[in-house]
């Protein structure tokens, strides 16, 4: 999981007033991807407990993060036995207390989901070439061995195919992007792409030790 920076922006949440996110990502349906909140540490059990709860028992299911514009943007949190959480205590010294800052995120954020071939990536904004970790995210997921020099091609399939997609909602220091393999039409690019020659055995310009020709001895 990636460290955040100080935030720049918070976000009030408007169904408790008393938290603070200051990152938040969610995907295509407004599925809660992943949050970062801020609060003293009753807010935040308060919140989670919330979140386990029916609509009846004022229980959440969904949330709306407010803008610095005013608008609402929102977020579904569906199962919470999906989502994973990770509490800091910070900032003991405070006129409120100690605050607590909450990780709340899918579970795919640090393990792939071998059963559906899918992951998540949540990577800082400040990185600008993410190659090598979505790589080996695609390793770790992908139930096809894959050779370490097909990373080039075989990413831009997958991105090709839209197995490979940035999420489209993504507030503050973080951006997030889903690895959904559709295994079956995989396996078959991957085949033409070895029939074409695109992926090899070896790297360009290197052969099997069994492909050079053999020396005379004296």
């Amino acid at each position: 999981m990636p460290a955040l920076s100080s935030p720049t922006t918070l976000y009030r949440i408007d169904e408790c007033a008393d938290l603070m996110a200051d990152a938040c990502i969610r995907d295509e349906q407004g599925n809660l991807i992943f949050i970062s909140v801020w609060a003293r540490d009753t807010a935040i059990q308060q919140f989670l407990a919330r979140l386990t709860l029916s609509r009846d028992e004022d229980g959440l299911d969904q949330f709306h993060l407010i803008t610095e514009q005013g608008g609402a943007v929102p977020v579904f949190v569906g199962t919470a036995e999906r989502l994973e959480k990770r509490l800091t205590r910070a900032y003991r010294r405070t006129l409120f207390g100690s605050m607590v800052n909450l990780w709340l995120f899918d579970r795919r954020c640090i393990r792939p989901d071998k059963s559906t071939a899918s992951a998540l990536a949540l990577l800082p904004r400040s990185v600008t070439d993410p190659t090598s970790r979505l790589w080996q995210l695609v390793r770790d997921t992908c139930p096809l061995p894959l050779l370490e020099h097909w990373q080039a091609p075989v990413l831009t399939l997958l991105r090709d195919h839209s197995m490979l997609q940035e999420l489209p909602v993504a507030l503050g220091p973080l951006r997030g992007l889903r690895l959904q393999l559709d295994v079956p039409a995989l396996t078959e690019a991957l085949g033409e792409l070895i029939r074409r020659d695109v992926l090899t055995a070896y790297p360009t310009g290197q052969s099997a030790i069994t492909d050079l020709p053999l020396q005379a001895v004296a």
